[in-house]
Order: structure tokens, then sequence, then C-alpha cells
């Protein structure tokens, strides 16, 4: 095992193309966005996040893009996988499969469905044998409260930071104070990330390494550049690029979810698609609100 891996930057949790007839996973036009967003100071690629629509992804499938990400991804960028799982087993099986495909890391969701039995203990056990096992680093992921999962408390984020196969946690709670609770109390080195897309510069001001942002999709070059400019000091330009990037978040990713980001990408000339079933296309009613928005930070439909 190793927890030599730096997190430091911004990471794309890649949208996952599917085939408009067969409903297959398109690997060729999934390896054609990392492309073009690998022309971009971005530090790498999740392969099956939630953006990705990962719990609508079999085994086989995660393995199929995985393999397809890596040879397409240079050894200098981050591949981190999404593994995680109801059981344990199943988390293990996942994680095990991801480092053979090559992944660098990965990021692990709490099990959710027993909800009312997921105490600091069962959770804690579930992570620790999880990267007991893990040939790769583990990061935790705490999912948005709006989804169905549960919330990793302070403590129990700093125990297991503890575990030399934990590397960082993504939090996507969008609240500022806990995730700087999380900097604060988790051991030196932990690497903290946003999920928020309107939140990468404070993010940065309290600590953070860096996010794992869906309006990434859309706008690798800002937020590699945001990173980048706040690292090198230059923190007007870093600041205007969030100003440029947070309307894209509320607007389309956090106000539209997975079904108007991939209707973004298409505008925006990359592959986007439809969804997955049961998740439903844009609505037609609201694909103007995309177009708009997308008009007013200036991005080209044609790109």
């Amino acid at each position: 095992m190793t927890g030599g891996v730096s997190l430091d930057g911004v990471l794309i949790p890649a949208a996952t193309p599917f085939d408009p007839v067969t409903g297959d996973v398109e690997i060729l036009n999934f390896r054609a966005n990392i492309r073009a967003w690998l022309e971009h100071p971005i530090r790498g690629i999740v392969v099956g996040g939630s953006t990705g629509e990962a719990v609508f992804l079999d085994r086989a499938e995660r393995r199929a893009l995985l393999e397809g990400a890596r040879t397409v991804i240079p050894q200098d960028r981050l591949m981190v996988a999404g593994t995680g799982a109801e059981s344990t087993r199943a988390t293990v099986a996942l994680t095990l499969d991801a480092a053979e495909q090559g992944a660098d890391a990965v990021l692990v969701q709490p099990p959710a469905y027993y909800r009312g039995a997921m105490t600091p203990e069962a959770l804690r056990r579930h992570y620790r044998t999880l990267a007991d096992a893990s040939p790769v680093p583990v990061i935790l992921y705490q999912v948005p409260l709006r989804f169905s999962t549960v919330e990793f408390s302070t403590g129990l984020v700093a125990e297991l930071s503890e575990h030399p196969n934990i590397i960082g946690i993504k939090d996507s709670r969008g609240d500022l104070g806990a995730l700087s609770d999380l900097i604060t109390h988790s051991r030196d080195g932990f690497q903290v990330l946003v999920g928020s897309g309107t939140a990468l510069y404070a993010s940065l001001e309290v600590g953070a390494a860096g996010g794992i942002l869906g309006v990434a999709n859309l706008v690798p070059g800002w937020a590699g550049d945001l990173h980048a400019a706040f690292r090198a000091g230059d923190h007007p330009r870093a600041g205007a690029l969030q100003e440029r990037m947070a309307p894209l978040h509320k607007e389309i990713v956090a106000g539209l979810g997975v079904p108007g980001v991939k209707f973004a990408l298409d505008r925006l000339g990359l592959v986007g698609g439809d969804p997955r079933p049961p998740l439903a296309p844009l609505a037609e009613k609201l694909r103007p609100r995309v177009t708009t928005t997308l008009e007013r930070a200036g991005l080209s439909a044609e790109k």
C-alpha cells in the first residue's frame, strides 16, 4: 500500500456517455471527452463518481470504463475510481478491480441503504477493512446530503485519517465550516477536497487541497486555472474565475443534476447524451436555461 498520492488540484468526476440505441457505455466517446479535458491543467479524472451515474453501472462496465480511461490518462495525471458499494465485500471487490485497471486511488462513499445501522463503529470497521485490503489509497466521499447517504462526523473522519492508506476526503456538503473542521481535526497531510463548484476558492483559503467538481466537466480550464492561480498567489485572478464558475454550478450542476450536465456537454461540443433510465433526459422546457447560462458565461455552444 502507498499513501504518497498528491490530490492537490482539480479532478473531474467524468460523465458517462451511453449509446442512444443499445444503452451500453460508449467507451470511444468517453475517451474522447477525457482527451479534451486533459488539454487543461487538471489533476486527473474520477471514473464512476456521482456525475458518472456510478449507481447505474455494473461491475463489468466499471472495469471497461477504467480500462478505456487509463489508456488516455498519462501517468502524471490521476485516475481515481469510484468503488463504493453497499457491502464491505463488494466494495473491496470493486476496489481490487480498480487497482488492477491502473487506478491511482479510490473514492468510496459510505453504505447507506441500512442507514440507521451505519453507526460510527460500523463505518469505522467498513473503511478500515477496505483500507487494509486496498492496494491503492482510499479517499472518503461525503456524498451530498440531498442524496440517499449518511453523514460522517468530524470525529470519525479524524479517526479514519490516522489509517496510513486513507489519504483524504471529498466533502460535497457545501458547508465551509464543516469542511474547515475536517481540515483542523484530521491528521497532518490528510487531503480535503471540496465537491462544490461555488466553493473552491474559499476552500483553498481554509486549507483544502483542491476539488472534485462536477462543473469541471464543463469548464476544466477555469477550474484548473483557478487552483493554479491561487497556488501562485494570484488571488484576484482566482477570485474572478470563481465568480465566473459559480453560476454554472448553481444553475446546471446543482440546479439540474446529471441531466443538465450531460445536456450542457452536448452544447459544448463534447459527448453527454441521455442519462441511463430511470433518470430522464433534461426536460425540453429546461433546456433554454442551460443554453442561457452557458451564453451568459461566454461559452460557445460549438466548442
